[in-house]
């Protein structure tokens, strides 16, 4: 069936939209980039559903530089974030004994998390879309 109309080109600028901010921001707050494992070359599956909704998402996973504290590099992903035009809340979370600070950030239904820690070196970023419906409801439901 036919895309919705407009909905591909929409979903693909919100995809390219947070790869940009993302790059800026992994580019930013970590050391030893590797952008290759940023991948959001294609929308997936977000809601299996009829009509299937789509989204861009990704996970990448990379570490502060050794003299940046946690609350540096969450100031700073807030920071740039609130600077692009995204809406910016902060906030800790306890997961098993290790006190991460999560930057949550929202622009035009897309969403982006930013995880670090004292505990570790690691910067944890995650980014989806919007989901959206690419194709119409197929006749009966399947």
């Amino acid at each position: 069936m036919d895309e919705t109309s407009g909905a591909r080109e929409e979903l693909d600028r919100l995809g390219r939209s947070l790869r940009k901010q993302l790059v800026l921001l992994i580019t930013d707050l970590t050391v030893r980039v590797h952008l290759r494992r940023l991948s959001l070359d294609e929308p997936k599956v977000a809601d299996r559903r009829e009509p299937l909704r789509h989204h861009y998402a990704t996970v990448y996973q990379g570490d502060r530089p050794k003299t940046a504290t946690a609350a540096e590099t969450a100031a700073r992903a807030a920071f740039l974030l609130r600077t692009a035009g995204w809406d910016v809340t902060t906030s800790q979370e306890n997961d098993d004994g290790i006190l991460w600070t999560v930057v949550d950030a929202h622009r035009d239904g897309s969403r982006i998390r930013v995880l670090t820690s004292d505990d570790t070196p690691a910067v944890a970023f995650r980014g989806q879309t919007p989901a959206l419906v690419l194709r119409p409801s197929r006749p009966g439901g399947s």
